[in-house]
């Protein structure tokens, strides 16, 4: 069958034609250009993933760091809580040493004038025989004690004829006075 159509209609035919055509091509350069903004897109998705990416092993990594900052914190703060703690102990040592050595230094004085003020020395005999030599009567007492001597047990000479000789009286303390000779 064939179809007749009237110039006028094939007139407006080919003007639709015309205009689809053209409305085609508008589409068509559309759809081109946003082609070109999807794949740009995808481009700045890729890049914003791959920031994204680092910046989160970059948030790993300064979480490792404030841990381990954090330990190394505790364990500087354990140290010096264990200095101050030894510190607390030494600082009273340090003071008792400064104390002793006062007080030796004063005894140390002290014994000096008195050694430079003796002029005698107390012998301790046991049996007539030299035991010990004592500064003093009384040092020379506790010395016989402490060997086993009674505290009775010890003469001094005496002038009398009634003394027993030194080598039957078990302890005697005898002053000798220094630079002389008797």
């Amino acid at each position: 069958m064939i179809r007749l159509v009237r110039s006028s209609t094939l007139r407006e035919m080919n003007a639709q034609t015309v205009e689809m055509h053209n409305r085609a091509s508008y589409q068509y350069g559309r759809a081109e250009n946003l082609a070109v903004d999807v794949e740009n897109a995808k481009v700045l998705l890729e890049e914003e993933r791959t920031a994204a990416c680092d910046m989160g092993e970059n948030l790993l990594r300064s979480q490792d760091l404030v841990e381990t900052l954090e330990k190394q914190l505790a364990a500087a703060r354990d140290d010096l809580a264990r200095a101050q703690g030894e510190l607390d102990v030494l600082r009273p040592q340090h003071f008792l040493d400064t104390e002793d050595r006062a007080a030796l230094r004063m005894l140390l004085r002290t014994a000096r004038r008195q050694e430079a003020r003796a002029d005698r020395v107390y012998v301790l005999y046991r049996y007539g025989r030299v035991h010990s030599v004592h500064a003093t009567r009384d040092a020379a007492e506790i010395a016989a004690e402490v060997e086993g001597a009674d505290r009775d047990g010890w003469t001094s000479p005496i002038a009398s004829d009634t003394a027993p000789p030194p080598n039957e009286t078990a302890w005697r303390i005898q002053p000798l006075t220094l630079g002389s000779v008797k």
